[in-house]
C-alpha cells in the first residue's frame, strides 16, 4: 500500500551468496519478499503488511510489543507499517487501559483486504514450495528458527549489558 518500489535482484548477484551469514540471509529474504510483493500486488498489500494484518487478525486486538515480539520486527520499521495500515484505514487505534500502550484492531477494511489477499499469499506459498520441496522447507524452518532463537537471545544479553563502559586508564599510561 506504500507505494515503494525496491530494486530486483538481476543476473549474478543471485548465484553470489556471500560467506556472511547476515548478507545471505537479507538477499534471500529481499528476493523472497520480492516474489510474494509481487503476487499480493493485485490486492493492494506488501507481504509485510499482510503479515501485519493476519497477526492483529489472530490476536483480535495488539498493541505494539506484542507485534513486535510475534513478527521479530523492530519498532520503527513496525510504527512505519502501522502508520500506512491507519493511514489506509485498514486497522484503527483502539483505547488500552494504560494510555502508554497503543493498541489495534482490523477495521472491516483490512478484514477485506487480508481475505482478498490470502488466496494470492496462498499462491506465493505453493509457488515457493513447490520450487524447494516441503521436506526442505522444513528443514530450513527448523534451522532457521534455531538461529532466530539464538540471535534473539545474543541480541537480549547484548542489550542487556550496560552501555560500552570507558576503559579505565591506568596511571602513567597517557
Amino acid at each position: 500500500m506504500d507505494g515503494r518500489g525496491t530494486r530486483r535482484m538481476t543476473g549474478p548477484d543471485r548465484e553470489q551468496l556471500s560467506p556472511c551469514v547476515c548478507s545471505t540471509l537479507r538477499m534471500v529474504s529481499r528476493a523472497v519478499t520480492q516474489l510474494y510483493d509481487d503476487i499480493l500486488r493485485p490486492s493492494g498489500l506488501r507481504v509485510t503488511q499482510f503479515s501485519i494484518l493476519g497477526a492483529i487478525a489472530r490476536l483480535g486486538e495488539a498493541n505494539l510489543r506484542q507485534l513486535e515480539h510475534r513478527l521479530a520486527i523492530d519498532q520503527t520499521t513496525l510504527t512505519r507499517s502501522l502508520n500506512l495500515l491507519e493511514r489506509d484505514r485498514a486497522i484503527d487505534r483502539v483505547p488500552h487501559p494504560d494510555g502508554r500502550v497503543k493498541a489495534m484492531t482490523l477495521t472491516s477494511k483490512g478484514r477485506k483486504a487480508l481475505e482478498a489477499a490470502r488466496p494470492l499469499w496462498a499462491r506465493a506459498q505453493d509457488r515457493v514450495l513447490r520450487e524447494l520441496g516441503t521436506t526442505a522447507w522444513a528443514d530450513a524452518q527448523r534451522r532457521l528458527g534455531h538461529l532466530l532463537r539464538v540471535a534473539v537471545k545474543k541480541r537480549r544479553r547484548i542489550r542487556g549489558q550496560s552501555r560500552v563502559r570507558p576503559r579505565r586508564v591506568r596511571r602513567g599510561s597517557l
